[in-house]
């Protein structure tokens, strides 16, 4: 059997004729199948939009830009095909758009499944802030390194889109970008050469044909490529209208793990991811391991302490923390003072404060009062 068969090909000319991401589409070929849709559209002609694009469209030619960009065009019977978008399939339809997609235009060397096995949307704003970058870049660079080895999945698109892909790219990682319109060009034009690096090295898709414009329909669409190749969905920073925000959503719909990254309250870009962990609809996360430790299976993500790094007081026994919290901060005291403040007959203080002095905790002035000394990390290591 060649590679153009006649089911690839008609799934590939739909992909240049037809919206993506319109249920349509998907109950159209699912009841007729791909290469009885195709027919049913030219038969139709001029009734629709669909119709007059596919009698205009020419299979040799759309062949021959193919296999002149070096793309490939994958469909659900093949092996590199993931197996997470059949989640879509059983999706309730988001801003009326739904359904697994027909195929996948890719170009790069890798099969596409074998780099999805563990992946990780990271997406967010296109304005974003310096803060925003920075901690996109950071995380997708660690998690796509060898100490996590998740594929970085992302849409290519400016800001944090650009900075996750960047990331994952200095750190020899694996990055995949979704593109909302055709692979024959880079889009957004000011990411070109982070395009080509990504076609060169990574992998990039589309659902669409090349040649195909991108739409607004077609971003939206894309978003939930994003969110189904994904075991989570990092949002980096959002406004509270956001591309970013229909991922998430579309994540959530399809079971994925919903994470945010907290922000200032004073930032706008902040405040979708705000809403999404106020709303429950997104774990706060701060570093990578909170991430792992969400997307890993059960037993095998690392163990997130539970309290900050232990300081030198916490290992003080009740008793004698009372009399040092008792303490003023300043100024030396007498044991008949703190006896006041902390309800403490005095010579119950006296001896806290002498084994508080033994600790380097206190010291003891030559007028007879006491005052407040910085512990040091080691002054309780001898206490039992």
């Amino acid at each position: 059997m060649t590679y153009w068969n006649a089911e690839r090909l008609a799934r590939a000319v739909l992909s240049q004729v037809c919206e993506p991401g319109d249920p349509r589409l998907t109950k159209l070929v699912a009841h007729y199948g791909a290469v009885a849709a195709v027919a049913a559209l030219r038969r139709g002609g001029d009734q629709s939009a669909w119709g007059r694009r596919a009698v205009a469209a020419d299979e040799a030619e759309l062949v021959a830009r193919a296999e002149r960009l070096n793309l490939r065009y994958t469909i659900p019977t093949d092996q590199e095909w993931p197996q997470a978008l059949a989640d879509l399939a059983h999706c309730e339809p988001v801003g009326g758009m739904g359904g697994q997609p027909l195929g996948l235009w890719v170009l790069g060397e890798p099969p596409l499944a074998s780099w999805l096995g563990e992946a990780v949307a990271i997406v967010g704003a296109r304005a974003a802030t310096r803060y925003g970058e920075s901690v996109a870049t950071e995380l997708a660079g660690r998690l796509s390194s060898d100490d996590f080895g998740f594929t970085v999945v992302s849409g290519g698109a400016y800001g944090i889109d650009a900075a996750a892909h960047r990331g994952a790219l200095a750190s020899g990682g694996r990055t995949v970008g979704i593109y909302a319109g055709g692979l024959n060009e880079a889009y957004p034009r000011g990411n070109a050469r982070l395009f080509d690096q990504m076609a060169a090295d990574q992998l990039v898709v589309s659902e669409v044909a090349p040649g195909v414009r991108p739409s607004r329909a077609g971003f939206l669409a894309r978003n939930r490529l994003i969110a189904a190749l994904g075991l989570g969905c990092l949002v980096v920073e959002a406004a509270q209208r956001s591309g970013a925000l229909n991922t998430a959503s579309w994540a959530g719909e399809l079971g994925r793990v919903v994470m945010a990254v907290p922000g200032s309250v004073h930032s706008g870009l902040s405040r979708g991811c705000h809403r999404l962990i106020r709303d429950g609809q997104a774990t706060l996360v701060a570093d990578c391991d909170d991430v792992a430790a969400l997307l890993a299976a059960v037993g095998r993500g690392p163990e997130l302490p539970e309290r900050g790094e232990q300081r030198p007081l916490d290992l003080l026994e009740p008793r004698l923390l009372t009399v040092r919290e008792a303490m003023p901060g300043r100024r030396p005291v007498t044991a008949s003072e703190l006896g006041s403040v902390c309800g403490k007959p005095v010579p119950d203080v006296v001896g806290a404060l002498i084994e508080l002095e033994q600790l380097g905790l206190v010291r003891r002035e030559a007028d007879g009062l006491w005052r407040l000394r910085r512990p040091r990390p080691t002054s309780l290591s001898s206490q039992p």
